[in-house]
């Protein structure tokens, strides 16, 4: 699945503490530190993600050793943390795969080597994402304890036969349990739904929109249905088995998306993410805004900044073949790459037309060593699809721009050109 236009050191808790409504300080990159768990129940047809599924582990239930696996997580954040160094951490994120079948346990133990390795912030975010199917009341109170305050469920739809269709293997009436369960235990909650499915109309989506937004939730992440590689959906798509809307109505969709969202108090801070002032992703805002973060277990990637400058990383994506890539060398990356100054320019050109506040245009030249031409900005200006903010310091795509954010990306990065003085040159 894709998105629109293209997740206590020494038994001292570092722990829970309320965020009120402290808002977000725009283009502060930050650092973050990902958490891969690889496993799910079942493998849905539209995913992509390096998840896999196992059965009949020594415990009779999983199909994986809980305790060697935690031993690898372990270990592999103190590689990580030898490569970064010091660094103050405002976020931590696991992600998957299916996070909420680890055990609270698990998680915590995590929490505790990542709080001993790395300075983690007092009001440090800690996300877990869940599956509806996999929540219960006591797993979600151990996630509590074990220092997690956020939660984001993977709800997808609140329709019956669409969740079959998507291979989810939850309910509807499980999805709202799970929603309670999740707003009464943790300070934050989010959930994800995804639209423009086969057969969906745009009515069909303004009424499932509203039922959600009848939730009040405070963030919700609303992705539009890809098709991916190698999925099931794709092979599907190709043999004439399966139809998902056309460009005309998925942009029907995403207009009626943000439309609704903005009137309940949920603006998009992302192209396909909507919060509560306050209530933003911290962590993810961290890649959008070109921040650092290392990525730890199977598949896992990482961007950060070691001593011989920035990084990309990527381990190795075969869980049990990650195990023993960690138990014999210390950690399981397969590719560490230098990333080169134009790359650089383009991730964050990326990435930062994708959100609201959009890109700073000093922290551009800054990595990127590039500003944008005055003439392709003036063009795209002219079209209405994108806009120059705060006397020239920062520009954000708007109107239908935001629906066709690699076009934007692809005309503003073929105009780069050397970075000089940044407002001077676009006011």
């Amino acid at each position: 699945m894709a998105v629109v236009g293209q997740s206590a050191a020494c038994g001292q808790p570092v722990r829970i503490v309320p965020e009120g409504s402290r808002m977000l300080e725009a283009s502060a990159p930050g650092f973050g530190i990902y958490v891969h768990w690889p496993f799910c129940a079942q493998k849905c047809p539209y995913c992509d993600f390096n998840s896999h599924v196992r059965f009949g582990g020594k415990d009779g239930r999983t199909g994986w050793d809980e305790t060697q696996f935690l031993s690898a997580y372990l270990r592999e954040l103190k590689h990580f943390r030898e490569l970064t160094g010091p660094r103050r951490a405002g976020s931590v994120f696991f992600g998957g795969g299916t996070p909420s079948l680890m055990q609270g346990a698990t998680v915590g133990a995590i929490l505790d080597e990542i709080g001993r390795l790395w300075d983690l912030d007092a009001d440090a975010e800690i996300t877990l994402e869940a599956n509806p199917g996999s929540v219960e009341a006591s797993r979600f109170r151990d996630y509590r304890t074990s220092g997690v305050n956020r939660v984001s469920l993977g709800v997808q739809s609140l329709i019956v036969a669409d969740l079959k269709a998507l291979g989810r293997i939850h309910t509807v009436d499980e999805a709202k349990a799970a929603l309670k369960i999740a707003t009464d235990t943790f300070e934050r909650a989010s959930f994800d739904l995804i639209y423009a499915r086969s057969g969906q109309t745009l009515p069909d989506w303004r009424a499932e929109l509203a039922e959600a937004l009848s939730y009040q939730p405070s963030h919700l992440s609303l992705y539009q249905l890809t098709i991916e590689p190698g999925t099931v959906f794709e092979k599907l798509q190709a043999a004439g088995q399966l139809v998902v809307p056309d460009e005309d109505v998925a942009a029907d969709l995403f207009e009626a998306t943000q439309e609704m969202t903005e009137a309940a108090g949920l603006p998009s801070y992302e192209v396909s993410n909507h919060a509560r002032p306050g209530e933003e992703s911290r962590h993810n805002l961290v890649y959008w805004r070109y921040g650092e973060y290392a990525g730890v277990g199977p598949g896992a990637h990482g961007r950060i900044i070691g001593n011989t400058g920035r990084l990309a990383t990527v381990i190795e994506r075969h869980p049990e073949s990650w195990v023993e890539r960690v138990e014999a060398r210390g950690h399981g990356i397969v590719e560490e790459e230098q990333i080169a100054q134009t790359s650089a320019a383009d991730e964050i050109l990326l990435m930062g037309l994708r959100l609201r506040e959009g890109l700073d245009l000093a922290r551009l030249a800054d990595v990127g060593g590039v500003q944008p031409g005055a003439d392709a900005v003036s063009r795209l200006v002219e079209q209405g699809v994108l806009e120059v903010l705060d006397g020239g310091r920062r520009i954000r795509a708007i109107g239908g721009g935001r629906f066709l954010i690699n076009e934007l990306v692809l005309q503003l990065s073929t105009s780069f050109i050397a970075a000089e003085n940044v407002a001077d040159s676009l006011s």
